[in-house]
């Protein structure tokens, strides 16, 4: 009898849940995960907002430019795309806006630098957009949509996975009643 009792002394029961910060067995993220993913769609939605803000603000100066569609209309359309992806990874939070929004930053960031480097010239409607010179904007747009890249691809990476309620809470109540 006296070695039953010391069995269990040395052998407690694990406790109601996970350690605090851990990921409990139903598979929702730990504390330190949910806070990285926060920061990567403040991170994420800050730089597209401000790739937004730049295109917006150079718009003007290439209205000059056009070939069909002015390079400024062109400026004016991934502003918008920018604004309403720092909207989706702020609000909605699921795969399409986080996918969303990496393609608007990595599209931004590939025709920026594709420009940059290669005199494409003009591909129908589309007017040539060469311009080998760095500039502060631009400089400044491409740290934004190189950091929108990054934190958006943490966000594709390390997607959140939902627990089915039913299961996790049946699985509670089981556990947490007296046995008959």
């Amino acid at each position: 009898m006296s070695s039953v009792n010391s069995d269990a002394a040395q052998d407690p029961e694990p406790g109601p849940g996970p350690a605090p910060g851990a990921s409990s067995s139903s598979g929702r993220p730990g504390r330190a995960r949910q806070v990285l993913r926060a920061l990567a769609r403040l991170v994420a939605a800050a730089a597209l907002a401000w790739d937004a803000y730049l295109h917006a603000h150079l718009a003007a100066r290439y209205d000059a430019v056009s070939g069909g569609i002015g390079q400024g209309d062109l400026f004016r359309i991934e502003a918008g795309l920018a604004a309403l992806a720092a909207l989706l990874v702020l609000v909605w939070r699921r795969v399409p806006g986080d996918l969303f929004a990496w393609l608007v930053s990595a599209g931004g960031l590939a025709l920026l630098l594709v420009y940059r480097y290669v005199d494409v010239g003009t591909l129908g409607p589309v007017p040539n957009m060469y311009e080998p010179h760095w500039f502060t904007d631009k400089r400044l747009a491409v740290v934004a949509q190189a950091v929108a890249v990054l934190a958006t691809i943490f966000l594709l990476l390390t997607p959140v996975r939902r627990a089915r309620r039913r299961g996790a809470h049946a699985a509670g109540r089981k556990r947490d009643r007296p046995p008959d």
